[in-house]
């Protein structure tokens, strides 16, 4: 391309130069017309090269079109992927707060497990055998602890005091195998008589009885066994009379 840039300077300075000397006419010799022919031959290849040098500009400007389509569908793809992201971000936010909620939850259920009161007693009433009768209803103390987490069974006087407010559970058996006998005890919650058990002894030879209650307590209520005047019970070795209690949960001021 440079060649034939040089080639059309040469003839328009030969052509000038001509048309200069007095604008005389001149005639085409044989060297004159081989320049023409070369001058139009160059413009040929000037041509050729600038459609060539058009149709790779073409080209490249398709292929241009073609890379930007690309890049716009791979602007729409990462703006999906970002989205994406920012949702999985928020709701992994979602999932630690409630990870943290659930583990303060946890912590809390610990620390009032860790803080609650540990209640709960299991006695037997005596190794002598029997007791009673009595002139008058009298507490039955049950000498035989087997369990009491929380000390709020005193075994001197028999009475059960409550640690806490809360709910309780209490169960109690009782025995005695004496012929013609009568078997009769009360449960008191402070001074209120919950139940009169009470079994006859005939042909069988022996008389039993058992019950169970859940109450409401109130922070220092008392439950207790009471036998009935002039009845009697037994127990020994065996562990036939017992009384047996709990702390099922407690309750706040407001319930």
């Amino acid at each position: 391309m440079r060649g034939a840039t040089v080639t059309v300077v040469l003839l328009l300075c030969l052509h000038r130069a001509r048309c200069d000397d007095g604008g005389a006419a001149w005639n085409i010799n044989r060297t004159d017309l081989g320049l023409a022919m070369n001058f139009w031959a160059e413009l040929r290849e000037l041509r050729d090269m600038v459609i060539e040098h058009k149709v790779e500009l073409n080209h490249s400007t398709n292929k241009m079109e073609f890379l930007q389509r690309e890049n716009a569908v791979l602007k729409d793809k990462l703006c999906s992927v970002e989205n994406k992201m920012e949702e999985l971000k928020r709701e992994n936010a979602v999932l630690e707060t409630k990870i943290f909620s659930n583990e303060a939850a946890v912590k809390e259920l610990q620390r009032e497990n860790t803080d609650r009161e540990l209640v709960a007693f299991s006695v037997g009433l005596t190794d002598v055998g029997q007791t009673g009768p009595f002139t008058t209803d009298t507490t039955l103390k049950f000498t035989k602890v087997f369990s009491n987490f929380g000390h709020a069974y005193n075994p001197v006087t028999g009475i059960f005091t409550a640690p806490v407010k809360g709910v309780y559970y209490f169960r109690f058996n009782a025995w005695d195998a004496r012929l013609s006998n009568v078997l009769r005890l009360r449960l008191y919650h402070n001074s209120k008589i919950v139940t009169e058990s009470y079994d006859v002894n005939d042909a069988h030879g022996y008389v039993s009885l058992s019950n169970a209650f859940v109450l409401k307590l109130e922070k220092g209520d008392v439950v207790y066994m009471v036998l009935r005047t002039n009845t009697t019970v037994w127990d020994d070795a065996n562990n036939r009379t017992t009384f047996s209690g709990f702390l099922l949960f407690p309750l706040t001021s407001e319930r």
